[in-house]
């Protein structure tokens, strides 16, 4: 770390208190990705009670077409897409595992 001249330098000041604030919006961002995760499992248990397959592209494409619609900007909905496409990915391994979890060691 740099000496305390510098961290009372203003510019310093302010960028700590904007990753302060990122902090705070990873600590609520990771919370709402564990509760849409425990909504993924819930829908995988409903998808395998139906006999639905767990890839579903239509509602993949509505998922993120309302996440690009909150972008105000392109260069944030070309970013959200792309972590949207990681965070729809990373749903749908979830789920897959979830459900190979819940199988009987007979079926699978």
């Amino acid at each position: 770390m740099a000496d305390s001249s510098v961290n009372n330098d203003p510019h310093w000041l302010e960028l700590e208190e904007w990753r302060k604030k990122i902090d705070a919006i990873d600590h609520q961002l990771s919370s709402l990705l564990c509760e849409r995760l425990n909504c993924a499992q819930n829908i995988s248990s409903l998808k395998r009670r139906i006999g639905e397959e767990v890839l579903q592209p239509a509602r993949e494409k509505e998922v993120l077409d309302n996440v690009l619609n909150q972008a105000d900007s392109e260069l944030k909905a070309y970013a959200l897409e792309k972590i949207y496409k990681c965070i729809i990915e990373e749903t749908r391994l979830f789920q897959h595992e979830w459900k190979n979890e819940q199988q009987p060691l007979s079926s699978r």
